[in-house]
Formats: C-alpha cells, structure tokens, sequence
C-alpha cells in the first residue's frame, strides 16, 4: 500500500518502520530528543524519539506551533531527494541545503542514528501528489 508524503497515514507507517527496525534501534539506543520535520509551505511530522524508539509521531498541518528540541526544515524536492536515498540529510544539513533549528554536534555525534531513521523512511511505500 502507498501512502502520500505528507499525511497522517505516512506518519504512521514511518512510525512502524521505525518501531519494528533493530538496526535503529540498535544505533538510536543512547538518543533523546524530539524532532519536527517541515515540509516548505506544506506540513510537519513530529517524532518523539527516545533510545530507540519512537514514543509519538504525529502530522502537523501547522508545524509552527509545535516545539522541538530539533526543527529540520526544507523544500518538498529536497525531501523527494532524502526519501529516495540522494541527499543525505546530516550532509544536508552541514551544506545548509537543509535548514536545521537545534544542535548539529548532537546529530553529528548520532549520525548512524540519523541514517538509520532516513532508512527507515525510505521503507515506506511513499507516492507525492
């Protein structure tokens, strides 16, 4: 089944995919923090990370009113590239093709966590409209 990116049902099937991966789970084990992901001119999804695990993922129409240790903000094309496994976002983000709100060290001391949850998206039968 497909899911459109972005949609509450995506955020869900992201969410199992994070849930059920033991190589996250394995690289995310020491990770706290809480992120928000902005689509430019579109939506958000939150994720509540902690050791591992995803606590809580959720769909934001309005991602400003949200708040997160970590904001990761960028067009719908860059995040087409992400989910297809082009641009690696902590790359990305240290390029500034990706706008990051929060502590880079913090993701760059986490990076194999950080690709693994990319892995983890990319898992998700995802389709755009």
């Amino acid at each position: 089944m497909s899911f459109k990116f972005p949609s509450p049902e995506w955020v869900d099937a992201f969410e199992q995919q994070i849930n059920s991966s033991d190589a996250y789970a394995n690289a995310a084990k020491t990770w706290e923090g809480d992120i928000i992901l902005v689509i430019e001119g579109s939506a958000g999804i939150y994720l509540d990370l902690w050791h591992g695990k995803c606590r809580a993922a959720s769909y934001l129409n309005d991602p400003g009113n949200q708040t997160a240790e970590f904001k990761i903000t960028a067009d719908m094309e860059k995040w087409k590239r992400v989910l297809a496994g082009k641009l690696d976002p902590v790359q990305g983000m240290v390029t500034r093709q990706i706008k990051l709100d929060g502590n880079l060290v913090k993701i760059m001391k986490n990076v194999k966590a950080a690709q693994e949850l990319v892995r983890c998206a990319t898992r998700v039968d995802t389709v755009y409209e």
